[in-house]
């Protein structure tokens, strides 16, 4: 017999704390508790000693953001945060995924009850994954401010050249952790995250404060460039296409591809057609298979690959299903891949 995920639900609503005590119960999860602030949150944690947190982003007396400042560098718990849609309610999140959250989601525009159950079964998977990760090494962990990045290497290189990275759970420092090492001269980064559609604008925002290069949410028509980062738009699938004379994203409102959209699996097949071996594909931590058929795609179209390695990652799916199909040429360490990157740029095709 199996463990259940024990599961802690913290919402100032008691409706919002109701419908998710009902459905979020079943064979792998059990709802032990639930508190209407983070005082009572922070009691009950004690008292039940849940495997996961649901985290309502905004709450009366203490909001989401400040209580997990407070927790996770004392007692660290893999938490999952429940956003409004709202400026506040995004800023929050995102600055929570950045605090040490695992993932977030957002509740519904309109109360129906078909939009509830698409947030439950959201809810759902990402709890699965959350109780998945180690989030131990936050403990006494203190939030340090970063600063932009000066180019440190000088690349003698053409622009056409383009760089494509793919992410999932865990994505956020990820991500961070390897283009804020990027010089500003470094070809054309085009990137996808999974994240809900209004969040990536605000993440390629917090990006653009850290890293040498510039980063933006793309749109259809943005010019694949030298010493820019276009990050793909939540809720759209993100191409790369050549031109006669550079490479363009196009961005469309379309279907889930292997579970998401943004998918990492369309934007590298979609690099492997047009980039082929003036490319390469970075493949980062992340629950499931998404990316892994992409990558393949570029290996197999002359690109070079890479993906993170198991120790590094906050949940090694991804790069994992990339390694076991041979389509990452190796795996490394998360502090390696910026380095590795710029090695391989100096002997990609010209």
């Amino acid at each position: 017999m199996y463990k259940k995920i024990r599961v802690l639900v913290v919402d100032d609503s008691s409706l919002v704390r109701d419908v998710f005590r009902d459905g979020l119960t079943c064979e792998e999860i059990e709802v032990v508790d639930t508190a209407e602030d983070a005082f009572q949150a922070r009691d009950k944690i004690v008292q039940h000693q849940p495997d996961v947190l649901t985290l309502d982003v905004e709450m009366p007396k203490m909001n989401g953001l400040d209580f997990l400042k407070q927790l996770m560098p004392q007692r660290p718990l893999p938490v999952v945060m429940v956003s409004a849609f709202t400026e506040k309610g995004k800023r929050l999140a995102m600055e929570s995924l950045e605090a040490g959250a695992v993932d977030i989601v957002t509740k519904p525009s309109k109360d129906s009850d078909s939009e509830m159950a698409v947030l439950i079964d959201e809810l759902k998977d990402k709890i699965r994954t959350a109780a998945s990760v180690d989030v131990s090494h936050w403990k006494f962990k203190t939030h340090l401010t970063e600063k932009r990045l000066a180019a440190s290497k000088a690349l003698d290189l053409a622009a056409r050249k383009v760089i494509a990275i793919g992410a999932s759970t865990g994505g956020t420092e990820a991500i961070r952790a390897v283009v804020n090492r990027l010089p500003a001269n470094t070809p054309g980064v085009v990137m996808v995250i999974h994240m809900p559609e209004g969040f990536t604008s605000m993440y390629a925002d917090r990006l653009n404060q850290v890293c040498a290069m510039t980063v933006k949410e793309a749109k259809s028509g943005d010019t694949v460039r030298q010493g820019q980062i276009l990050l793909a738009p939540g809720g759209y699938q993100m191409t790369v296409n050549k031109t006669r004379t550079d490479f363009q994203v196009t961005c469309v409102k379309a279907e889930k591809v292997s579970g998401h959209c943004p998918s990492v699996d369309v934007l590298m097949h979609s690099v492997a057609r047009s980039v082929g071996p003036n490319s390469i594909g970075i493949l980062l931590t992340g629950m499931g298979k998404d990316g892994a058929e992409g990558l393949l795609a570029m290996r197999q179209a002359g690109a070079r690959t890479m993906a993170q390695d198991e120790a590094t990652s906050v949940v090694f799916g991804m790069p994992r299903v990339a390694h076991e199909i041979g389509a990452s040429e190796r795996l490394l360490p998360l502090d390696h891949i910026a380095p590795e990157t710029l090695e391989l740029l100096t002997g990609i095709h010209a």
